[in-house]
C-alpha cells in the first residue's frame, strides 16, 4: 500500500479513536508519527521531531499560562466588572458584553473553550436572573470566542498563520483576523434580533432589583445599587465587589498591553513576550501564582504539537502533495474550496477545531499554490467554517454552555443548541465560502 494511502487511514483513525474514547488526540498523533515514520517511511528520529512545531509550543505555553495568572488573581473578573458597568446596567447590553469580554479575552491570547469556561457561567447567571433567553446568552459568548479567535497574537491564529508562514502562500494576519470577528459578530446580531434581544430595549436591571427587593419585604429601592450596572445581585463576579484594584492585577493589565504593543507593534515573537509577561508577574507576585504553572492547558499543548508532528509526517510521505493534487484534480476551483470549507466544519462539529485547523490548512496549501483561487481568502474561509461549529454540544465550548444553563429545561435546552448547530453547519460554511472566496474569484 503506498505510504500516502497509510498515512491517510491513520490520519482518519486517529480521529475516530479520539472521538470515541477519551484519549488525547496529540499523544496518538506521536505515536503515529513514531510508528508510521518509523517502519513505514524509514525516518530518524531527528527528521520525525523535524516537524514538532516548537514556536507553537511556546505561543501555547505562555499564553495559556499568562491567561492562568490573569484568572487567578482576578483581572478577568475586573475586566467583566467593568464591561458590565460601563453600559449603565442595561439588559438589552448584557448579552453584547458578554460577547465583547470573551472576544477581548481569545484575542489577547486566551484559549476559546478556556475563555467560555470563565464567561459562560457568568452570562448564564446573567441570563436566569434578567430573563433573557439562555441560547441567546450562550451562544453569543461562544461566538465571541471565535471572534476573537484568530488575532495574530491568539492560539488560532498563531495557528495558521505559523503554517502558513512556512509556505509560499501570501498571507494576511490582519484580514484572518477581521474575517472571523466580523463573520461572528454577524452570526451574532441575527441571533439577537431572532431569539428576541430587540425586546429587552429600555429594560434596566434595577427593574428586577426592585421586584426582589419587594418580594423580600425589603424597601422597593433599596437594592437598585445606584442603577450603575452593579452585578452584586448576581454573584457572578466570585465575590469580589468593589473595593480597589490590586497591585498584581495593574501589572497583569499592563502585562496584557505589552504584549499587544510588543507583538504587534514591534513583531516580538509571541510566545516569548507572553512567557516573559507571565514569568515577571510571577516573580513580582509569587503568592498568588503559585498554582498558574499547573492551569496551563497541557492538554491542548499535547494536542497541537502531536497532530502538528504527525502532519510533519504526512508531508515526508508526500501525501499532503498527494490529497492536493487530487482535489484539484476535480477541476472546479469554488467546487474544491467549498468541499474543503464543508470537511473542516463537518468533521470539526464532532473533534477539535484546533486539531481540524493543523489539518486542513496543509492539505490546502498544495492547491492553493497552483495560483487557481485567492489563498488569504480560502484560508479565512476554512479557518471561520472549522470554529464557528464550536457551538455544538458534541464540542467543548457547546458543552459548557449546556452545563452551566439555569433556569432552563436541560432536555430542551439540548435540543435547541443541536437544532441551532446543525444550522451552523449546513449553512454555516457555505455563507463563509461566498463572503471569503467567491467574491476573490469574480
Amino acid at each position: 500500500m503506498p505510504p500516502e494511502i497509510i498515512t491517510i487511514l491513520v490520519l482518519a483513525a486517529m480521529f475516530v479513536i479520539a472521538t470515541l474514547l477519551p484519549v488525547n488526540m496529540g499523544a496518538i498523533a506521536f505515536v503515529a508519527a513514531f510508528l508510521v515514520g518509523t517502519f513505514v517511511l524509514g525516518m530518524d528520529v531527528e527528521t520525525i521531531l523535524g516537524g514538532f512545531p516548537a514556536d507553537l509550543f511556546l505561543i501555547l505555553v505562555g499564553i495559556t499560562y499568562l491567561f492562568a495568572i490573569a484568572q487567578a488573581n482576578g483581572t478577568v473578573d475586573l475586566l467583566v466588572r467593568w464591561a458590565v458597568k460601563g453600559v449603565g446596567g442595561w439588559v438589552a447590553a448584557i448579552p453584547w458584553v458578554m460577547f465583547g469580554v470573551t472576544a477581548v479575552l481569545t484575542a489577547m491570547g486566551a484559549l476559546g473553550p478556556a475563555a467560555v469556561a470563565i464567561i459562560a457561567p457568568i452570562a448564564l447567571g446573567f441570563a436566569a436572573t434578567y430573563r433573557i433567553n439562555a441560547l441567546l446568552m450562550g451562544m453569543l459568548v461562544v461566538h465571541g470566542a471565535q471572534a476573537g479567535g484568530f488575532s495574530p497574537i491568539s492560539v488560532y491564529g498563531g495557528t495558521v498563520n505559523g503554517i502558513v508562514a512556512g509556505t509560499d502562500l501570501p498571507s494576511s494576519p490582519i484580514a484572518l483576523f477581521l474575517a472571523s470577528l466580523f463573520f461572528n459578530l454577524g452570526i451574532a446580531l441575527l441571533l439577537f434580533f431572532a431569539l428576541g434581544g430587540h425586546r429587552l430595549f429600555g429594560v434596566h436591571i434595577r427593574d428586577f432589583e426592585k421586584v426582589a427587593a419587594t418580594a423580600e419585604g425589603a424597601p422597593a429601592g433599596g437594592a437598585t445599587a445606584g442603577g450603575s450596572g452593579s452585578t452584586a445581585s448576581t454573584g457572578s463576579t466570585g465575590g469580589e465587589e468593589s473595593g480597589g484594584i490590586k497591585p498584581e492585577q495593574i501589572a497583569t493589565l499592563i502585562g496584557l498591553l505589552v504584549l499587544g504593543v510588543l507583538a504587534l507593534g514591534f513583531k516580538l515573537d509571541v510566545g516569548f513576550v507572553a512567557i516573559t509577561v507571565a514569568v515577571a508577574l510571577a516573580i513580582l507576585f509569587p503568592k498568588s501564582q503559585k498554582n498558574a504553572v499547573s492551569k496551563i492547558s497541557w492538554g491542548t499543548v499535547l494536542l497541537i504539537t502531536g497532530v502538528l508532528t504527525f502532519v510533519g509526517v504526512m508531508e515526508e510521505a508526500g501525501t499532503i502533495e498527494y490529497v492536493g493534487n487530487s482535489v484539484a484534480g476535480l477541476g472546479v476551483p469554488l467546487l474544491v474550496g467549498l468541499l474543503l470549507c464543508y470537511i473542516g466544519g463537518i468533521v470539526s462539529a464532532f473533534a477539535s477545531s484546533t486539531a481540524i485547523l493543523g489539518v486542513t490548512i496543509p492539505l490546502a496549501v498544495p492547491f492553493l499554490l497552483q495560483g487557481e483561487i485567492g489563498a488569504v481568502g480560502l484560508i479565512a474561509a476554512l479557518s471561520v467554517s472549522s470554529t464557528i461549529v464550536d457551538v455544538s454540544p458534541f464540542s467543548t465550548n457547546g458543552a459548557l454552555v449546556l452545563a452551566n444553563a439555569k433556569g432552563v429545561d436541560p432536555d430542551r435546552f439540548y435540543r435547541h443548541i443541536l437544532i441551532y448547530s446543525g444550522l451552523v453547519v449546513l449553512i454555516g460554511p457555505l455563507v463563509a465560502w461566498a463572503v471569503m472566496v467567491l467574491p476573490g474569484w469574480m
